[in-house]
């Protein structure tokens, strides 16, 4: 599908004059001579505050440490279309966001990202990044992007509700589910998570469990072809993400009428106990989890399964950064300067004691956050990224689709709902996972695919 619309935005582009030289975007205000070297970055439409973090803990910082050259980062709320267009003419920033290491391959083949071979030996970048989320950016061992933030899937529950309820954090699955049918008959949601405006929140749960129900064993096989999607694991996951459906455990009817932002504000008005969704959601939680409500959220890994019994996390990403090809060396220098400033402990620290649920840098060892001036979320994240670390150090973990699958089958993971609503039986829609992934596997179109520790 990416390589679909590069092809269309190439087009695009070299019918518009709107779009500007590698290495010059910006303000005519941020310029400050005609000696200054200024670099560019595109990022999504994030929050005034959340600019202001990434003003004072980036840019200025950056732009005061190296005099001669001006960071600027320019703020998209359509970033993905607008870096297809530009990268297809050539274009574009010199630093490069995209949303996911599989979506960022297309450009890789397409040689639009540098070779990041000479910056990754220089910063020592393999050495301190967890081994998964260092290769999801490489291709045939040459690396081309990194993983910024960890994303995981969990459940975020509200400690008053079950307290109120006499109900205890659910360890397996079993009890989740136990509670999940008492809150229904009183009259509550189940658990509170919503699609509505974004179709592919769908891939969170189609992620979710093929690594609890199919296991991260039999997705290594099978995202490596030694093993076919159509296989009882598999269907197992997918049966089991429609009877949740059934039974309503996704917010029920309301599950098309729910963001993320709607979801957390009715867990805070204590009408869930649960909110099954991605780390990513402290960022949100803030906003609605405040005063006295502050300290009543937590998350906690997926419960346990019969077929995953230890504490597994499924490996997704808040996006990757790389460097534009068509950027002059010097730019290049500097923009892998200003990653590598990203890809530490302190940024983490600093940009997640103001921005909690976004900057959990995936490194080996984060002994060096210090969460003691941090507010209640903020520390809660670090701890959250913290046992992520632990557990992909052990080999615990599973594959999110937006990191792990390549394109066309990431979108058949997003179409997972066909099972939900009956429009396909499970065994067609598996066979369709397998058709979509034979054919990209045959072109190699899927991403480095890092082994799981084996039973």
């Amino acid at each position: 599908m990416k390589k679909r619309i590069l092809s269309v935005m190439l087009a695009l582009a070299m019918c518009t004059g709107l779009l500007t030289a590698c290495g010059s975007e910006g303000s005519e205000e941020g310029k400050k001579d005609s000696d200054v070297v200024e670099l560019s970055m595109w990022f999504w439409g994030a929050t005034s505050e959340q600019q202001e973090a990434m003003s004072k803990n980036l840019v200025d910082k950056f732009n005061e440490e190296h005099p001669g050259f001006n960071l600027t980062v320019e703020y998209r709320s359509s970033v993905n279309k607008d870096m297809a267009v530009a990268l297809s003419a050539d274009e574009g920033p010199d630093i490069i966001y995209e949303s996911s290491p599989s979506l960022a391959l297309t450009y890789i083949q397409a040689g639009k990202y540098a070779n990041l071979d000479e910056y990754a030996e220089k910063y020592g970048w393999e050495d301190k990044i967890l081994q998964p989320y260092y290769e999801s950016g490489t291709v045939n061992g040459n690396l081309y992007s990194l993983v910024n933030g960890v994303s995981t899937m969990g459940v975020f529950y509200n400690k008053k509700v079950l307290e109120d309820n006499g109900w205890e954090v659910p360890t397996t699955i079993e009890e989740m589910e136990a509670i999940m049918d008492e809150a229904l008959e009183k009259g509550m949601y189940a658990s509170v998570t919503g699609n509505k405006g974004w179709q592919p929140v769908n891939e969170n749960y189609g992620s979710l469990f093929l690594t609890h129900i199919a296991g991260p064993e039999t997705m290594y096989k099978v995202l490596t072809g030694e093993e076919s999607w159509v296989n009882d694991d598999v269907k197992a996951a997918i049966q089991k993400s429609k009877d949740w459906w059934d039974k309503g455990y996704l917010a029920g009817d309301d599950y098309v009428n729910l963001n993320f932002s709607e979801s957390l504000q009715l867990l805070s008005e204590e009408k869930a106990p649960f909110f099954v969704g991605p780390s990513i959601a402290f960022q949100w939680a803030a906003s609605y989890f405040t005063d006295d409500k502050e300290e009543n959220i937590a998350f906690i890994p997926f419960p346990a399964t019969e077929q995953v019994p230890e504490t597994t996390y499924t490996l997704g990403a808040a996006c990757t950064l790389s460097i534009n090809a068509n950027a002059e060396q010097s730019h290049k220098d500097e923009a892998a300067k200003i990653i590598d400033m990203m890809m530490n402990a302190e940024f983490m620290q600093e940009m997640t004691a103001a921005w909690p649920g976004y900057w959990g840098t995936p490194l080996k060892d984060l002994s060096a956050v210090d969460t003691s001036e941090m507010g209640y979320l903020s520390s809660e994240f670090v701890s959250v990224v913290q046992s992520v670390s632990l557990a992909v150090n052990q080999g615990n973990f599973g594959y999110y689709d937006n990191v792990f699958f390549p394109a066309d089958t990431q979108t058949r993971i997003v179409n997972i709902d066909e099972v939900w609503y009956d429009t396909t039986t499970v065994d067609d829609y598996v066979q369709s996972l397998e058709d979509a992934f034979a054919e990209e596997f045959e072109k190699g179109l899927v991403p480095p695919i890092p082994a799981p520790a084996m039973k």
